[in-house]
């Protein structure tokens, strides 16, 4: 029986639909899509986020409204090191063009009329003071005067109004705690808002297809250890090195995910977000690999990790049947479909304790962070089950534990359950931790 496409397709975006509902978007285009009338479109696909149950938050740029509003009224400003020098007069006329600016994405955002894809939509949009801002300063020599950066983020504010299911509209300019106001680079204000919110996702609208090597294919995937290698390139233009820039930034500060699209594309926002392949660059802090809960069809991997270390004696010996058993207690680090790490965690809250055991990493994958994530992992689940300690027994990483706040301790301190089945033979030495 043949499928028809768009069947097949809708299909297999249910998937990502299921993933993101309930996750935190911030979205940053520029005001030339204000200027060429490439907003309607990029509304409607965010309304269609918003109908999903994605909480989505926007950042509107106004470069070409306030380079026209300048123009008018007979000013230039002056820009150094690619950031605007924002004098007190050249400020009085920004504040027109980007509230003029806020209030076209606002028409767009509110549009309903019964044939367009806006129909019934009804979206929320909201805006207001939720950056504080502070003076850029003197740099090199340079005084930025009306120029600043983010100081902060309303974050408890803006997560009220995405719980209502509103849309947040973040303008670039802030207000110091002394009512000042400033012009902020609408790309840092996304990268800020983002890393305070814990966005799930950035998305940046470039006036290109994405990130492209030396041969002018398009690159599809970069994780931060290549970013460096890109940033030094020489090939790529000014706009999208910033770009890059800014999304390394926002994965060091946490956002798992930063997506570089077109905006010159109908649909490129769905494109990236609900297809396999997607449709620009994404940069992320490691694009093939993730900590996540074990399943049943991990088994076979987690055997091959842990065997050698069960015939060395590291490990205590699991057949599978108790790997069956227990595989709701593991955690598994998958990169590219192959199990790399595992840990398993044993509460008895009964006594406010869990046990940390089987630790294992792929010796190719070691001395890279991966056992402290697999610690962190633990530890965040412990304090999310209100245990007041963890312990491990260990016969050969005791100073690996002892490095990370584990106290040494004694087989008494073990919940009785543990006690019975310590295995005197091994004389594993106890380590504990509160989480």
């Amino acid at each position: 029986m043949r499928t028809d496409p768009f069947i097949r397709h809708f299909r297999e975006s249910s998937p990502y639909i299921h993933r993101f509902r309930g996750q935190t978007f911030v979205i940053n285009f520029g005001g030339d899509a204000i200027a060429d009338g490439s907003l309607p479109s990029i509304a409607q696909d965010i309304a269609l986020l918003n109908s999903l149950g994605i909480n989505v938050v926007l950042v509107h740029g106004a470069g070409p409204q306030i380079d026209a509003t300048l123009a008018r009224a007979g000013l230039q400003s002056e820009r150094v090191d690619g950031k605007r020098v924002t004098t007190a007069a050249i400020m009085e006329h920004l504040r027109e063009a980007v509230g003029g600016a806020r209030l076209q994405v606002e028409a767009v955002l509110s549009e309903g009329r019964l044939d367009s894809p806006m129909a019934h939509a009804g979206l929320q949009v909201v805006s207001g003071n939720f950056i504080t801002a502070q003076p850029l300063g003197i740099l090199h020599g340079t005084d930025y005067q009306h120029t600043g950066e983010v100081r902060r983020v309303a974050v408890e504010a803006i997560h009220r109004h995405l719980h209502s299911d509103e849309v947040v509209l973040l303008s670039p300019v802030g207000v110091s705690p002394t009512g000042t106001l400033f012009n902020i680079r609408a790309e840092d204000v996304a990268v800020a808002t983002a890393i305070a919110l814990r966005a799930a996702k950035l998305v940046f609208y470039a006036d290109t297809s994405g990130v492209t090597g030396r041969d002018g294919r398009l690159i599809r995937q970069i994780t931060l250890s290549e970013m460096p290698g890109m940033l030094s390139s020489q090939h790529l233009p000014e706009a999208l090195q910033e770009h890059l820039q800014s999304a390394e930034k926002a994965c060091l500060g946490g956002v798992d995910r930063v997506h570089i699209i077109p905006r010159h594309v109908d649909g490129a926002l769905l494109l990236e977000l609900f297809t396999r392949d997607g449709l620009g660059t994404m940069v992320s802090r490691d694009t093939f690999e993730n900590l996540r809960p074990a399943h049943r069809e991990d088994i076979p991997g987690i055997m091959a990790l842990i065997r050698p270390l069960e015939e060395e004696g590291t490990l205590v010996r699991r057949p599978r049947e108790r790997l069956e058993r227990e595989i709701g207690h593991f955690a598994v680090m998958e990169r590219d479909g192959k199990i790399i790490a595992c840990v398993a965690l044993y509460p008895y809250p009964d006594v406010g304790m869990a046990e940390m055991a089987c630790l294992a990493v792929d010796p190719q994958y070691r001395r890279e962070g991966r056992g402290e994530r697999l610690l962190d992992y633990c530890l965040d689940k412990a304090r999310a089950l209100r245990l007041r300690q963890v312990f491990v027994l260990s016969t050969k990483s005791t100073h690996w534990f002892l490095e990370r706040g584990f106290q040494r301790g004694e087989v008494n301190d073990l919940p009785v359950p543990r006690l019975e089945l310590y295995n005197y033979q091994r004389r594993s030495a106890i380590f504990l931790r509160t989480p």
